[in-house]
């Protein structure tokens, strides 16, 4: 288990404070260095249990806000159960105005969960007529792992669209010799994942602490 300072780190907002929990592991991230041992403390008693329960953290700290726990999935290309469908999917440049149509159409919470607008590779996208209704993509984080980001138009979810643009997403990321990450916290998304062949193997928290 380790506590390190970073004000910038990737495993949360700025400022926050953010614990992954990977196969027994814990790595955590502080704003400032007055944090590292109340923290410390904390995790290393969830280290020491069988299962280590993130949503546990935030009712021992001075919290303010909270982000997940969501789970933490991956894919070997091994396990990988590409969907092959009569559902046309296109690949648009990151940030096209069609994707950012797209997230303009869900509310505020839908469009942050999916982390689609920081993506970096190409969206794949499913289109209703002239509209994008689903769309992946995927930013690539130390040059390892791709971060996948799905999002589907609310009156067209249940239909297998965010299965087909998380496909032609997960395939190009494997191309690209990079490991597909899976991050959810609502259950449908989690299934998305599942059914592609990821596993899940770790957990994710972002905490705001008051002062």
């Amino acid at each position: 288990m380790s506590v390190v300072v970073s004000p910038g780190s990737w495993l949360c907002p700025p400022r926050w404070t953010g614990v992954v929990a990977l196969d027994g592991a814990i790595l955590a991230t502080v704003p400032g260095s007055e944090l590292v041992e109340l923290l410390r403390d904390l995790l290393l008693d969830q280290v020491g249990r069988a299962d280590i329960d993130l949503a546990q953290v935030p009712a021992e700290l001075p919290a303010l806000d909270v982000l997940g726990p969501a789970t933490l999935a991956y894919l070997a290309a091994g396990d990988f159960s590409a969907v092959h469908a009569d559902t046309e999917v296109e690949a648009l440049p990151a940030g096209h105005p069609d994707v950012r149509a797209l997230l303009a159409s869900v509310n505020g919470r839908d469009a942050d969960e999916s982390g689609l607008e920081e993506i970096a590779s190409a969206a794949f996208v499913v289109r209703g007529g002239s509209s994008v209704i689903a769309a992946a993509g995927y930013r690539a984080w130390l040059n390892k792992a791709a971060h996948l980001s799905v999002l589907t138009v609310p009156e067209c979810r249940g239909r297998g669209l965010a299965r087909a643009v998380a496909s032609a997403a997960v395939a190009d990321a494997l191309g690209n010799r990079l490991l597909p990450q899976w991050r959810a916290r609502p259950e449908p998304s989690r299934r998305v994942a599942r059914a592609l062949g990821f596993r899940e193997l770790g957990s994710q928290i972002s905490v705001r602490l008051g002062p």
